[in-house]
């Protein structure tokens, strides 16, 4: 079982570092190979995403990803900042599947913004495209405006493209992780303004025909925001393009009291997938020893349960990690009144310690 360990910029290398602790806590024979990617990886070989890299990221059986980005390399044209490595790995690996779970564990749900009644006991699964949409499509950039009122003015522009296998691809992993969970899917487009959300409406729908048991709705995205913050235990498994798909599980974390609490998956048509926390980089705290690891340590827990079919050492990680909660232990982000503050790697000691 060999892993690419890519660690990243800012906190990446501090929480990966635990990650890679409570996988060899485990007594599995895991062959890990680090690599850089991201701002360091500019740094050390002059590219975001080096060849040697990539390569390791396609001969690995799984990719641990920390994080990309500083604030140092924003004056770098964008084919060169940090960002466009991980845009890179899921191009290149074809990863067009990302899972990006929302669980709010009870002890943290004072942390929540939410009122402990809306949110207590949420657990919600977004299944996102990861490799079409208005990220990808063609044409895009700068021109002087063609026509309009400010016809002549510099106008930039994007373009929002699906195809119908690829909304069919997706749609199948949507209708499968339902299966496995509430066997309800809600699908969320913006098939009122948009072509390319009409069809992809039409796809599910067809594709909704293979799977009779489960309960399928739609929703704008305008309304499924809303619904985040009204009513997300409603919600089970959410299905939905990329760009929305970005912006809501982003707004899913915020609901389990802190984005470092939440684990990610992005997966290709074999199941090879790349795991990843759902935070940045935070350049601000690097090097200072605070971050909380625990979306870094459940992500390497995805990865043995979707890429290696280790359920029972991914049962035991997560295990740990309610353990350690349970006990009141908190990094500064998940911190309440009565906890016991503790750093980066006082947290994954205490997860290894409970494994």
């Amino acid at each position: 079982m060999k892993i690419a360990i890519l660690p990243g910029d800012g906190i990446g290398p501090e929480i990966m570092n635990e990650a890679v602790r409570v996988l060899n806590a485990l007594g599995e024979n895991f062959e890990m190979e680090w690599a850089d990617v991201g701002g360091v990886g500019y740094a050390n070989h002059g590219h975001p995403l080096p060849e040697s890299t990539l390569k390791l990221a396609q001969e690995a059986d799984a990719v641990l990803f920390g994080a990309v980005g500083d604030f140092k390399y924003d004056t770098l044209e964008r084919a060169l900042r940090p960002e466009q490595a991980i845009l890179g790995l899921r191009k290149n690996l074809k990863l067009f599947a990302n899972l990006r779970p929302a669980i709010l564990y009870p002890e943290l749900a004072g942390a929540s913004t939410l009122k402990p009644e809306i949110v207590s006991g949420l657990n919600l699964l977004i299944v996102r495209e990861l490799t079409g949409d208005i990220y990808f499509g063609q044409p895009r950039g700068r021109r002087a405006a063609p026509d309009g009122a400010f016809k002549g003015a510099v106008e930039g522009f994007d373009t929002m493209r699906y195809s119908e296998p690829e909304i069919r691809r997706i749609a199948h992993v949507g209708f499968q992780t339902a299966m496995k969970r509430g066997k309800k899917l809600t699908s969320v487009d913006k098939a009122n303004v948009l072509e390319t959300s009409q069809l992809w409406r039409e796809t599910v729908i067809d594709v909704a025909k293979e799977y009779p048991e489960v309960k399928l709705d739609h929703m704008y995205v305008d309304n499924a925001a809303m619904q985040l913050v009204r009513a997300p235990k409603d919600l089970d498994v959410v299905l939905t393009g990329n760009i929305f798909g970005d912006i809501l599980s982003d707004a899913a974390a915020m609901l389990t009291g802190s984005i470092g609490m939440l684990a990610s998956a992005s997966l290709d048509e074999s199941g090879k997938g790349l795991y990843e926390p759902s935070h940045g980089s935070a350049p601000d705290i690097a090097g200072k020893g605070i971050a909380n690891p625990l979306a870094q340590i459940l992500s390497a827990a995805m990865m043995l349960r979707y890429s290696f079919n280790m359920n029972e050492q991914a049962d035991r990680i997560e295990s740990a990690i309610k353990k350690v909660l349970a006990s009141g232990l908190r990094t500064g982000d998940i911190y309440e009144p009565g906890c016991q503050r503790v750093g980066t790697k006082e947290m994954g000691d205490a997860v290894v310690a409970a494994l």
